[in-house]
């Protein structure tokens, strides 16, 4: 068979087998989608695409070859055949496809990471104007945990743009904090949307199993924080962020997530810039042990928020400052309790708006 024949040959099965794999990836986003919210949806269409672009790698691959071994004098065309043939083979290459949306519009920060691979992220839907992603990072024990990670609206906007971090507690063991508190996005955006703080990407780790109390641990024991160093360089190298530390990075934690909050706010001033816990129940002299703990050069810097008619979280709150002042801790406390609305869901939305609020003031300063 020309030589020119197999060379187009092979550009159409790798437009083809490239155009399969991306309606392949469509496809199962939108299967994923419904299984996270329980719709009913066809896997049919997933595998129909995915075979169809597994056929047309197989074709472009033995194409391939064919042009190669062919006339020796086209040695460069071959060249820039043969890169044709294999960006195709990686767009088709997923047969069980994992969508890794981040990773295409990250690829700034994950030549930044060196040679840490990206986390297969996959979207799981869009909520509060952003979109959520899943993943699966090894833990300190080497259990693979889930990892979810809200990317702003404002982060397919400013391509150029690295975003600031918050890092989203649950106290709930082996369960991401949006499980508990499925509107805590709501309360991000809407402090964006107001203009009181700058976009943020959240990222929501499972709490760790073997204890009824992750916070307690995370007390006790300051080095347990859910964000470890792998988790760390997985979100850097797969997301536009700023780097891990205190100039970029925050910590969050909403109800039962609030005490797991402000035990590393208190504990890690060298990893995050700022802590602000939400509507918690407080251990005041685990929390100034912890406190203790913290680097003599970094100064940490908290926020207990609680709703006007929440009088367990002030009481709460003030014992944890008293407890603080009491072990001449260098930790800076601020206090919020006059959010007040008609349900207690409006008023938490209104607290984390106000949370996001403060820890956009302090990681500007």
């Amino acid at each position: 068979m020309p030589r020119s024949l197999l060379v187009l040959l092979l550009l159409v099965a790798a437009v083809a087998g490239s155009w399969l794999a991306r309606s392949a990836m469509a496809r199962w986003r939108d299967l994923r989608a419904a299984q996270t919210y329980e719709l009913v949806a066809e896997a049919r269409p997933v595998l129909v695409r995915a075979g169809a672009a597994a056929l047309c790698l197989t074709c472009v691959s033995a194409l391939a070859v064919a042009v190669l071994l062919g006339e020796r004098g086209g040695r460069g065309a071959v060249r820039v055949v043969a890169a044709e043939a294999g960006s195709a083979d990686r767009a088709a290459v997923p047969p069980a496809p994992t969508v890794v949306s981040a990773s295409a519009s990250a690829a700034g920060s994950a030549s930044a990471a060196g040679s840490v691979a990206p986390v297969a992220f996959a979207s799981v839907g869009r909520v509060a104007g952003g979109e959520l992603l899943q993943g699966s990072v090894p833990g300190p024990d080497g259990r693979a945990r889930a990892v979810r990670v809200w990317l702003p609206a404002e982060y397919g906007q400013r391509t150029a743009e690295r975003f600031p971090v918050i890092v989203l507690h649950s106290g709930t063991p082996g369960r991401t904090a949006d499980a508990d508190l499925p509107d805590v996005f709501d309360g991000v955006a809407a402090a964006v949307q107001q203009g009181k703080a700058r976009p943020f990407v959240v990222v929501a780790p499972e709490a760790p199993g073997g204890t009824g109390h992750p916070c307690d641990l995370l007390a006790a024991a300051p080095q347990a924080v859910a964000d470890d160093p792998a988790l760390r360089s997985a979100v850097g190298a797969s997301f536009r962020t700023l780097p891990a530390g205190p100039a970029g990075w925050s910590v969050l934690g909403v109800d039962g997530g609030a005490p797991c909050a402000a035990a590393a706010g208190l504990s890690r001033p060298d990893l995050y810039g700022a802590a602000a816990a939400v509507s918690g129940r407080y251990d005041a002299r685990a929390l100034a042990g912890a406190a203790a703990e913290a680097p003599a050069a970094a100064e940490a810097r908290l926020l207990l928020a609680a709703a006007k008619r929440d009088a367990d979280g002030q009481s709460s709150g003030r014992a944890v400052q008293t407890a603080l002042r009491d072990a001449k801790s260098r930790a800076r406390i601020r206090t919020s309790e006059v959010v007040q609305d008609y349900t207690p869901e409006r008023e938490r939305l209104r607290l984390v708006r106000a949370a996001v609020q403060y820890l956009a003031e302090q990681l500007a300063k």
